[in-house]
Formats: structure tokens, sequence, C-alpha cells
């Protein structure tokens, strides 16, 4: 049996606040990337911080019947906490407790193990501006040989320091397999387009990035191979964009488990089934991936054409 994929970073409860009332969901993004491998039948290792509490009981449970393992560092701020609020059709606003802006993940001998024997190592929503967090997690990463996929995933709410950020995001991806980022991203940390730092990237030496651009798609560039791919198109309408990039990039790391692709039609290939598992999970409310075949199967008298 292969090992577990690890994958470093986030977990914490999701509060969403619309009009029709509040609801929670366990979620994080390095969490919706670990259980989403584990839905396309990868085994996966979350390595985050979790609270001793109520909250940290429902994201032990939630990664237990998805078939997770959880390698948790203790918490002395409880769990992490996002409110999301969404009114008017508008983009949602975001607010962050004390326990996801002080985060902080430990690597002791169990995570460096962990991390030693996986076929990658995936980390995303990392406190790169953490430089002691940071170090400590490239000491890890270098020690264990494996290759790394990244989404630096950063959060205006959970930001402290920009160009400290960069600079360790920077650090990790010049060494990097796989880098994926988004038009936000783009924007947050370096104020200039997705393509300028898609550019950045690969004058940095990733081997490939894997670029978001919401409505407009997707992009792979890996060498001299370049591949597109707009929205795809599936019955039902969007719900909720909120775990789509973490199905896509989580979809990506799984196809690159037996090696690179050869050439840009399997690229491109592999990019699209990205874009369907992105799609399907986008049309149904939280961040759990989703196959295209669950909307075949689904009320879309319910969900909306």
């Amino acid at each position: 049996m292969t090992a577990p994929v690890v994958v470093v970073g986030d977990a914490l409860i999701d509060e969403l606040r619309d009009d029709s009332g509040v609801r929670e969901f366990v979620g994080g993004a390095a969490l919706n990337v670990a259980v989403g491998l584990g839905r396309l039948g990868v085994p996966a290792t979350l390595i985050a911080m979790v609270g001793d509490d109520e909250a940290g009981d429902h994201i032990r449970t939630y990664l237990r019947d998805f078939g997770v393992e959880l390698l948790a560092t203790p918490s002395l701020h409880g769990s992490s906490r996002a409110v999301s609020t969404r009114s008017g059709g508008g983009e949602p606003t975001y607010v962050f407790n004390e326990a996801a802006q002080k985060r902080r993940v430990r690597f002791g001998e169990a995570e460096r193990a962990a991390m030693a024997e996986a076929p990658f190592v995936v980390v995303s929503c990392f406190p790169f501006d953490d430089i002691a967090q940071t170090l400590e997690f490239a000491e890890a990463v270098r020690d264990a040989g494996t290759p790394l996929a990244i989404d630096p995933n950063p959060r205006s709410g959970m930001l402290s320091d920009r160009a400290e950020f960069v600079r360790g995001f920077e650090a990790l991806a010049a060494g990097a397999a796989l880098v994926k980022v988004g038009e936000d991203d783009a924007a947050l940390l370096y104020g200039e387009p997705l393509d300028a730092l898609r550019a950045r990237l690969v004058d940095l030496g990733v081997d490939a990035v894997l670029a978001t651009q919401g409505s407009a798609g997707a992009a792979i560039e890996a060498g001299s191979a370049i591949v597109t791919r707009p929205i795809s198109s599936l019955p039902g309408r969007i719900v909720d964009t909120m775990g789509g990039g973490d199905a896509a990039f989580a979809t990506t790391v799984a196809g690159l488990l037996d090696g690179f692709p050869d050439d840009a039609d399997a690229w491109a290939a592999l990019l699209e089934h990205a874009m369907d598992v992105a799609a399907a999970t986008c049309r149904f409310e939280g961040a759990l991936l989703r196959l295209p075949a669950a909307v075949e199967d689904i009320d879309l008298d319910r969900i909306g054409t």
C-alpha cells in the first residue's frame, strides 16, 4: 500500500452567515485538500493545529469519517474558526478568530516520519509570514526529500506581514514540484495580474504552475507545455465556490502521483479532470470535494438549472 500523501496547513470551522441563517461546516483549505484526496482514492494524512474543544471534536470526527489521519498540534487558543458573511449576491467577507490568526504547526518525530514516507507533501494556507514556523517547515521538507506541492492561499484576515509571507512562500516554491495560485493570490501578495505571478513562479524553477482564474477557467504551465481549460459545464447551477480551488488542487496532486504527464495533451486531460471536479464541487454547499458523477445523481429541480 502506498504511504499517505501528507497535507500541511489549516483545519477549522467555517461559519456561514447569509439571508437564510447560520450554518457550520468543517473546513480549512488544507483539510479540504486532505479529505478531497481521500475521496479521490488517495490515502492522506493531515498535519494541522486543532484545539481541545467542541469544535476540535467536530474536526476530528469529520476526518475519521473520511479516513484521513490527523497529526494534530495542540492549540493554546482553541480551534480555528472563520465567519463568512454573504449578502446580496456579493463576495463573502471573512473574519477569523484568534486561534486562526495565531495558528502554529509543530513538526515533531511523527510529522517528520510521515513526510519522509509520503509520495508528496502538500501545503495550503500556511503562515509563511511566521519566520520561525516557516524555517521549521522548510527544514522538515528538506530532510524528507519528498516532492512538494504548494497553494499559498493567503487570507487578508490572517496575514500579518505581506512581504515576509512572499519571502517565505517563494523560498519553498523555488524547489516545488507544483504550485497553485489564483487571481486573489496575485492581487493580495503582489498587486499584479495572475499571468505575471505565473511567469515569476516559472522563473523560480517551479516544475508545474496551476493558475486558477475563476470564471475564466485555469491554466497549467509545465516546461514547454502550456494548457488552458474553461470552467466545466455541468448540470445544475453553481451553489458555492468556496471549495472549487481546493478540489482542483487535490485532483491535480492526485494526477501527479504516478509521475508528470509526458506531453501537452496529457496535461490538458489532467486539467480538464481537475476542472470537472471543481465544477461538481461548486454545485453543492460547503467545500467537500464532489466527483462529476455526483451531479448526475441529484435532483436538478432542487439545486436549480
